[in-house]
C-alpha cells in the first residue's frame, strides 16, 4: 500500500519507518526543509535506539522516502497519517489542535481516489469527526473515511513497541476502512497481537485514558513512597509486594522524581480539560497532575537538607537531565524543576547526560554540562542521581566519593544499595521511599 505520513516528529517518524518495515511504501512529509534534507542523508533528529539503522534499511530497499510536497503525497496514497504536534495550549491546559486541522485542510484539496485519513495523533474526543467535517467542507467531492489509530510508544523502546506491541486501537466507521486498516497492519495480525477495532470517540478516549491510569500509578507509588519514609518502610519492598498481585501488575511501580516527558503530563492535562468540558470532571486525574507537581518540588526540598539547608555556594553534580533514559527527551522532565531551583539558590551545577545536553542547553541556563559522572563530581559537596541511564547503574562508588569536597549522594532513582553507598565512603545516603 502507499502510505503518506504527514509529520515527520517522534510518533510520525518512528511510524512512518515502522509501517515501511512491513513492506508498504511509505512517504514523510515534512514543511521544515531542513528536516527533509536531514533526514534525506540518513541523519535522524531525535534519539531513539535502532531508528537509524531500521530508516536506512527501508530507505535502501525503496520502500520510504521523505518530501515537503504534501499534495503529491497524499494524492498518490491508500491512507494518510496525521502524526503532527498537540502541545497544550497556553492557558487553559487543552491540546491545541493547530496543526490537526490545518493538515486536515491541506489533505483535502489533494485527496484522490478513496483514501482513509487516519488520525495518529493524540486528539481529544470528536477530533476526528471535526477532521471528516473540515475535509467534507473543503472537498465536498472527495471518496474518504477518517479513522483514529493512537499510537501507544514508548520513547527509548519505540521500535519494539510498534513492532510487538500489547494492542493496535482502530476507531473508525466503515468496512472499507477496515479493509484499508486491516491491510496496513496485517504483518501485525498474522503474529497474533491483538487488534482492537472501535469506534471513533472510544479510540480516542482509550489513549487518553491509558496515560491518565500510567500517570496515576506512578503518582500513586511515589505519594506510597513519602508514606515510607516517615513511618520506616521500604517502597522497594511495598512495591514488589503489591505488583506481585496479578490485578495490579508490577510496571509503573518504581518510586522517583516525578513523571515527566511528552506524553504524561500534556495528556492528563488535556483529559482533565476534556471532562470539566463534559460536565463529568475527573477529580483523580486533576489530583494526579497536582500532585506530581507536588513531588517534584518535594524533591527539591530533599536536597536542600543534604545540602544543610542551603544551595549557596555548594557545587551539585547532576547526572542525567531526560525525563527517562534512552530519549532525548527534556519535556517536562523533573530535571527542569530540579535544577532551576538548585541554580536560583546560588549552587554551581554541573550537569552530565548521554543525550540530553542538544536540548537541555537552552532549556537549563546557568548550569555547566560536562562529559562523565567524575568530571562532574570532582570537588562536588552533592551528587543527584536524577535519570537511570546504564552508564550511571556501575559507578565506581568508591572513585566518587575520593574526588567529592562532600561525599553526599541523593539517589532519586533508587538505584544503589544504602549500604553500599556508604561502604564507599559516603557520609550522607539520601533515596526516595526508604
Amino acid at each position: 500500500m502507499k502510505i503518506a505520513m504527514i509529520g515527520t516528529g517522534y510518533v510520525g517518524l518512528v511510524s512512518g519507518v515502522c509501517v515501511s518495515d512491513f513492506g508498504h511504501e511509505v512517504i514523510c512529509v515534512d514543511k521544515n526543509a531542513e528536516k527533509v534534507a536531514m533526514l534525506e542523508r540518513g541523519e535522524v533528529p531525535i534519539y531513539e535506539p535502532g531508528l537509524d539503522e531500521l530508516m536506512a534499511k527501508n530507505v535502501q530497499a525503496g520502500r520510504l522516502s521523505f518530501t515537503q510536497d504534501l499534495g503529491a503525497a497524499v494524492a498518490e496514497a491508500d491512507a494518510v497519517f496525521i502524526a503532527v504536534g498537540t502541545p497544550t495550549r497556553r492557558g487553559d491546559g487543552h491540546a491545541d489542535l493547530t496543526f490537526v486541522y490545518a493538515a486536515a485542510k491541506e489533505i483535502a484539496a489533494s485527496l484522490t481516489g478513496y483514501t482513509v485519513v487516519v488520525t495518529k495523533s493524540t486528539v481529544p474526543v470528536g477530533t476526528n469527526r471535526e477532521v471528516g467535517r473540515i475535509i467534507k467542507e473543503t472537498a465536498p467531492e472527495a471518496d474518504f473515511d477518517v479513522a483514529s489509530n493512537p499510537e501507544f510508544l514508548r520513547e527509548g523502546a519505540a521500535i519494539d513497541d510498534f513492532m510487538r506491541p500489547d494492542r493496535v486501537v482502530v476507531g473508525l466507521e466503515s468496512e472499507r476502512a477496515k479493509e484499508v486498516m486491516s491491510d496496513i497492519y496485517r504483518p501485525l495480525f498474522l503474529r497474533d497481537f491483538p487488534v482492537v477495532y472501535t469506534d471513533l470517540e472510544s479510540a480516542e478516549v482509550i489513549k487518553y485514558a491509558a496515560n491518565a491510569f500510567l500517570a496515576t500509578k506512578i503518582t500513586f507509588i511515589n505519594e506510597m513512597a513519602m508514606l515510607c519514609e516517615r513511618v520506616g518502610a521500604d517502597i522497594k519492598s511495598v512495591s514488589k509486594g503489591i505488583g506481585l498481585d496479578g490485578r495490579i501488575g508490577n510496571k509503573f511501580l518504581h518510586a522517583g522524581p516525578g513523571y515527566g516527558g511528552s506524553c504524561f503530563p500534556k495528556d492528563t492535562r488535556a483529559l482533565a480539560r476534556i471532562g470539566q468540558e463534559h460536565a463529568a470532571p475527573l477529580q483523580i486525574t486533576e489530583t494526579v497532575i497536582k500532585v506530581n507537581e507536588e513531588i517534584k518540588r518535594r524533591m527539591v526540598e530533599k536536597l536542600s537538607d543534604l545540602c544543610d539547608g542551603t544551595f549557596n555556594g555548594k557545587t551539585v553534580a547532576v547526572l542525567g537531565a531526560t525525563f527517562k533514559p534512552n530519549t532525548d527527551d527534556m519535556r517536562e522532565a523533573p530535571s527542569l524543576t530540579i535544577i532551576p531551583a538548585l541554580v536560583g539558590g546560588g549552587a554551581k551545577v554541573r550537569v552530565v547526560d548521554p543525550q540530553g545536553r542538544r536540548e537541555g542547553e537552552a532549556m537549563l541556563p546557568g548550569v555547566e554540562w560536562v562529559e562523565d559522572a567524575y568530571q562532574a563530581a570532582q570537588d562536588a559537596d552533592a551528587l543527584v542521581l536524577l535519570t537511570e541511564w546504564n552508564e550511571f547503574r556501575a559507578l565506581d562508588l568508591e572513585r566518587l566519593s575520593g574526588i567529592m569536597k562532600t561525599a553526599r549522594m541523593a539517589d532519586l532513582r533508587n538505584v544503589y544499595a544504602g549500604p553500599d553507598v556508604t561502604k564507599a565512603g559516603f557520609e550522607t545516603y539520601v533515596s526516595v521511599g526508604r
